[in-house]
């Protein structure tokens, strides 16, 4: 009995029976790779809920490719119950587990936890927990720099620090952006989008990015098992090893997928729409001065469209959504056959900047 238990442990710890999610988030753009992350969660050896391998299988089952174990340096409500000196643990643990699988990895990150002006930063691609542990916050910040951390800034709007939800910078944060001792900003946090923190990112150039933070389960947080999905960021590299994720990071190539939102740079979002979004061939029905043609949604995002365009449609009006993995056949009134239709396009879904969204333009032609 006691050899079978040991067998019944060993098969639900081992990476190899992770169920994982096979089919891509997203369609990466043509000579790029598209890396889908979470660079925010909390475990046991923090104020987290669950044991470090509960995070690599909900990030399996959720198609994610790389995860940041990022445990609160400071704040350890359960050290009672799980002392741990090395603030390593957790990404020791998950690190261990994650071996033997090539769908996801994992590094190694803490989160840095104090009062404003301060208040929360993640340093992720980190080499050692411990010695971010100072007394003083800006040491702490300055040893994640040290080590080549990629730092950002937690949750600006969160209302225990900002009690109206507007994210603002103090100017400690002003000084620590203007010396590249920060290079990126939460602009979705767990259940929240702040447009005020995207402001903050495209203008001072920070990398734009969007977090679970999650300390449960992922499935009751998101209401995945009802289609839901935690918020995750996509980093656009040239390939896929771990140093040209963190290049692309540092250089801001990223964008964000939160609830039915697509948040990110224009010049980062637009190629990932292009690669996602496709329009079969034109064509006329004998007799007939009404085009057809197919637009494909290559995503598990709804893409909500907007033709801007002067012609109107015969079944649908100018606004439509296209679901996921899905397709929909349009028939557009052109008055005369046309060979080539430019269509013009706004997403009604993809926020390019605070009230502003993602226009872009497709082009169907005859065979």
């Amino acid at each position: 009995m006691l050899k079978f238990f040991k067998k019944v442990v060993f098969l639900l710890l081992i990476p190899s029976v992770f169920y994982s999610q096979t089919r891509p988030l997203f369609k990466a753009p043509k000579d790029s790779y598209l890396t889908a992350t979470d660079l925010h969660i909390h475990t046991v050896f923090s104020d987290g809920s669950v044991w470090p391998d509960i995070r690599l299988r909900e990030a399996l089952r959720e198609g994610l490719d790389l995860i940041a174990m990022t445990d609160h340096l400071e704040y350890q409500p359960h050290k009672e119950d799980i002392p741990h000196p090395d603030r390593n643990r957790s990404y020791q643990i998950a690190s261990e587990l994650a071996k033997g699988q090539e769908k996801l990895r994992v590094i190694n990150g803490a989160e840095i936890t104090r009062e404003m002006p301060i208040g929360h930063l993640n340093a992720v691609f980190i080499k050692d927990a411990n010695k971010l542990l100072r007394n003083d916050p800006i040491l702490s910040i300055n040893e994640a720099n040290a080590q080549k951390a990629f730092v950002f800034m937690n949750h600006p709007n969160w209302d225990a620090h900002r009690s109206d939800g507007i994210a603002r910078l103090s100017s400690v944060h002003e000084d620590l952006i203007k010396k590249k001792l920060i290079h990126g900003v939460e602009v979705v946090n767990e259940t929240t989008f702040s447009e005020e923190a995207l402001k903050i990112a495209l203008e001072s150039n920070l990398t734009i990015i969007g977090n679970s933070d999650i300390h449960g389960l992922t499935d009751w947080l998101f209401e995945i098992p009802e289609g839901g999905h935690r918020p995750i960021t996509f980093v656009i590299s040239e390939g896929g090893e771990i140093n040209q994720i963190k290049e692309a990071l540092f250089k801001g190539k990223t964008f964000v997928w939160f609830k039915d939102l697509l948040i990110g740079k224009e010049e980062n979002l637009l190629p990932v729409i292009e690669s996602n979004l496709s329009a079969g061939n034109l064509k006329y029905p004998k007799g007939k001065q009404i085009g057809e043609f197919t637009l494909t949604n290559h995503s598990s995002a709804i893409l909500n469209l907007r033709y801007t365009g002067s012609f109107s449609f015969h079944e649908d009006g100018k606004i439509f959504q296209i679901p996921p993995h899905s397709k929909k056949v349009l028939k557009i009134k052109t008055l005369t056959n046309l060979d080539n239709i430019d269509l013009p396009f706004e997403l009604m879904n993809g926020i390019v900047a605070p009230n502003q969204n993602l226009k872009f333009k497709l082009i169907v032609s005859k065979n």
